[in-house]
């Protein structure tokens, strides 16, 4: 997928309707996002449309993006398991719907690209900004760089965080710790994580249970990610999604020499 070019430009607290226009069904602008009559198309039509593409021997993963496109549920259940693909009513998570539709054809995806996309977040190949926009039109474009900065590079950046301060910790002669964890959190959000997801759990009103589902701990990075640029300078921001994003491409770089040599 391609990078933004600003770093949270779509991470504003005042899109809280995105939810709503991301899924909306817009006949104007990119391929197809209506049925022929202009009316949204159900899952199931959006299912078999996909299918339709790949059996015409159609590049896959733009049939999938253009079946994004296409979609207009913000959750389901589905085979018993309960999708929502926005996080914190801004940000898309466009793997897990891609893992939803993929899941219905993949007679027709190469394993080895099937894996990239699911356990890597990488197409086969890179596309352009502007190819993307009109793939998945515009609210999700907008929802999907919410995701990828506020979840994707925000989980990175903790990372990095933590890195540096093992660094920094062991090159004093002291023994690793799960405290590093916790330095790495008050660095980036001036709070520990434990006071953290403490107060994100009353705001959510989670209750008292020890543990996070996985969209509840999308839910609650992408809080830290709105918290962390609503607090900092915009020099500071800035400056730790540099860091974020070079981050990033060093694993994904570590990724793809590794696949090379299994």
């Amino acid at each position: 997928m391609p990078r933004a070019k600003a770093a949270g430009a779509a991470s504003q607290p005042g899109d809280a309707t995105l939810e709503d226009s991301a899924f909306h069904p817009s006949p104007a602008g990119g391929a197809g996002r209506t049925g022929s009559d202009g009316v949204g198309q159900s899952p199931l039509e959006v299912v078999a449309w996909f299918r339709a593409q790949l059996a015409a021997d159609a590049p896959w993963h733009r049939a999938l993006l253009e079946a994004m496109g296409r979609w207009t549920l913000a959750g389901e259940t589905h085979n018993g398991c309960r999708y929502k693909y926005m996080v914190g009513r801004e940000a898309f998570d466009w793997l897990l719907l891609a893992e939803r539709l993929c899941s219905e054809a993949r007679e027709f995806i190469p394993v080895g690209d099937l894996e990239q996309l699911l356990f890597h977040g990488q197409l086969p190949e890179l596309l352009e900004e502007d190819e993307l926009r009109d793939l998945l039109g515009v609210g999700k474009y907008r929802a999907y760089l919410n995701f990828h900065y506020g979840v994707v590079l925000e989980e990175t950046l903790q990372l990095t965080a933590e890195e540096y301060a093992r660094k920094i910790h062991l090159s004093r002669g002291y023994s690793d710790s799960e405290d590093l964890v916790e330095n790495a959190f008050r660095h980036l959000y001036t709070r520990t994580r434990a006071e953290l997801l403490e107060e994100f759990r009353a705001e959510a009103m989670l209750g008292k249970r020890e543990w996070l589902t996985l969209h509840e701990l999308k839910e609650f990075t992408y809080w830290l990610h709105k918290r962390r640029i609503s607090y900092w300078d915009p020099a500071r921001v800035a400056s730790d999604t540099r860091q974020a994003i070079c981050r990033l491409e060093a694993l994904r770089k570590s990724v793809v020499s590794f696949s090379q040599f299994r």
